[in-house]
């Protein structure tokens, strides 16, 4: 829920910007939150448990 709110907050502060025509910032703070979803999905793929080999 948490990384929600932060999404949200993310794409309005980006909204706030452009409609200021601070068009720059708001791409700048939506390509952080892209590579930021990025890293997390990678993360979250990436099977780091430990496994039990019984051989």
């Amino acid at each position: 829920m948490k990384g929600l709110f932060k999404k949200l907050e993310d794409i309005y502060a980006a909204a706030a910007f452009a409609e200021e025509g601070e068009f720059e910032a708001a791409r700048e703070i939506l390509r952080e939150r892209k590579s930021a979803d990025k890293q997390l999905r990678k993360r979250a793929e990436k099977d780091t448990r430990p496994r039990l080999n019984a051989n």
